[in-house]
């Protein structure tokens, strides 16, 4: 069965196929196709937005559907970016550009005032609507400069306390181990495999 990623984002399919091997999916995301409708991401949190996400993609290609939304909380800057990370730094907005804006509004904050948590919600749905939503957190802080070459967003930012370094140094295999993604990619692991398991027993 084909699993289409409602993304264009390169990185974050990567590491969604990544963190499902294992199933019985042909992984496909947006850019695969030529003619898919425009989202609008105008939920107020993450569960939202990958709901919207799913259930766009889902009734126009009639196909399983994952829809993922995440993003920073920090603290101090009451809980922003939020539902805004991707383009927090405004039109034509980039990972760096957005990792400078953080940096603008943190600077002078000491670092144990720099909590900041990721946010990860996926939604899966088909045809039908929507099958079930779940979500994971990572917490961290964030440092004082960009530090690593792995990752995208706001990994070379994003302290991880116990490692005493960025996800961006830690790169891919330990992140995997534990990151706001991971964490809901499991769970909906699970919805998955319940999925799979009923359209096999209604195909045979």
């Amino acid at each position: 069965m084909e699993l289409l990623v409602a993304t264009r984002n390169k990185k974050k399919l990567q590491e969604i196929r990544e963190l499902l091997v294992g199933l019985d999916l042909k992984v496909t995301f947006l850019a695969d196709y030529n003619d898919m409708p425009e989202i609008i991401e105008d939920g107020k949190t993450f569960e939202a937005n990958a709901a919207i996400k799913a259930c766009t993609i889902a009734q126009y290609a009639k196909k399983l559907v994952l829809g993922e939304d995440s993003g920073l909380e920090v603290k101090a800057l009451g809980n922003r970016p939020g539902v805004y990370s991707a383009r927090y730094s405004g039109a034509g907005a980039t990972d760096k550009k957005n990792n400078l804006k953080i940096l603008r509004e943190l600077k002078g904050v000491p670092l144990k005032k720099r909590a900041a948590r990721y946010r990860c919600a996926v939604a899966l749905a088909d045809a039908k609507g929507l099958i079930g939503v779940v979500s994971g957190s990572c917490s961290g802080l964030i440092g004082f400069k960009s530090r690593g070459a792995s990752g995208f967003g706001y990994d070379p930012l994003f302290v991880i306390e116990k490692y005493g370094k960025t996800f961006a140094e830690l790169g891919l295999l330990i992140k995997h181990k534990m990151s706001h993604r991971f964490k809901a990619l499991k769970k909906a692991r699970g919805l998955m495999a319940r999925y799979l398991k009923r359209y096999l027993q209604v195909s045979s």
